[in-house]
């Protein structure tokens, strides 16, 4: 039975009783053109008055996203009152680099990152170095506020289910402070590998990573690049709306909105938004979830 069903009475009670306990956190990519970039800051801009916990810059393997991770970074903390959270990852950089890069962070105010293996490189060899390595070395240069990634469905990567929920522990064990999974959109999936975090005794926070969805057609594309499942009811919702943006911005919010109630109610207090750069839908389930601008 789809969650639709098992939480239909859920859904209508609302959220009168969420008031200011929970928290939302935003994530940005850096932008590769002008125009990009314009639609950047205008959705920080929208975001900021929602107070989220922290917002975070994605980060790519090669200098010159780095670069455009860092100028984002920068300029979040001169011209706006956001904490910024850049992704770190260790592939394609050696310990001393990314200790210098963690020390310039935390002299420059930067506290918080979101620690991340990175991905591998075609035809490169397998890693010996994991995320877990990369929190330890955090926490060897300062006291970081730290994120990491998770997998209810496992990452493509894993041997199995249970070994990559080993490594979680192992992220958490080395000091991560919380960790934020992969989208999804079946929610017993996440509710699941909740349970499986407390029975393994991970005690961080599993904050639910969500993607609102605007282009179905690149969300097939994600979720086959991420081991990510799209429900048969997600593929309905969806069918025949290839040519018409403005239904399927509202179908997009409608399944958000839908995830989020049934997610608080279960007790989750903290979401985080890949907002693929853009503001709206992310604002409208934030004002669902009770999480408001100021005035």
């Amino acid at each position: 039975m789809s969650y639709h069903a098992q939480h239909s009475n859920t859904l209508n009670q609302g959220l009168s009783e969420l008031k200011g306990d929970i928290n939302v956190s935003f994530e940005f990519f850096p932008p590769s053109t002008p125009e990009m970039e314009k639609t950047l800051w205008k959705s920080v801009r929208r975001l900021e008055p929602l107070n989220p916990k922290f917002v975070s810059v994605t980060y790519g393997a090669n200098s010159g996203v780095r670069d455009r991770t860092h100028s984002v970074i920068e300029r979040i903390q001169q011209e706006t009152k956001l904490t910024a959270a850049p992704h770190l990852t260790l592939i394609d950089a050696c310990d001393d680099d990314l200790k210098l890069i963690a020390a310039q962070y935390w002299s420059s105010g930067v506290k918080d990152i979101v620690a991340l293996r990175g991905d591998v490189p075609a035809g490169e060899a397998s890693p010996q170095r994991y995320a877990a390595d990369l929190v330890s070395l955090l926490r060897s240069v300062a006291d970081f506020d730290i994120s990491v990634a998770a997998y209810p469905e496992t990452h493509p990567e894993a041997k199995n289910a249970q070994s990559d929920l080993i490594n979680l522990k192992r992220k958490v064990d080395a000091g991560a402070n919380r960790a934020i999974t992969q989208f999804f959109f079946d929610i017993e999936t996440y509710l699941r590998f909740r349970d499986r975090c407390v029975a393994t005794g991970i005690e961080a926070e599993i904050v639910p990573g969500i993607l609102p969805v605007t282009n179905f057609t690149q969300l097939k594309r994600f979720a086959n690049q991420t081991n990510v499942t799209l429900p048969n009811w997600l593929h309905q919702q969806f069918s025949g709306l290839e040519n018409d943006a403005e239904t399927r911005q509202l179908v997009g919010a409608n399944v958000a909105i839908d995830m989020v109630k049934v997610l608080a109610r279960e007790g989750v207090k903290d979401f985080h938004f890949y907002t693929l750069n853009r503001a709206e839908l992310t604002y409208a389930i934030c004002h669902t979830l009770g999480v408001r601008g100021e005035a």
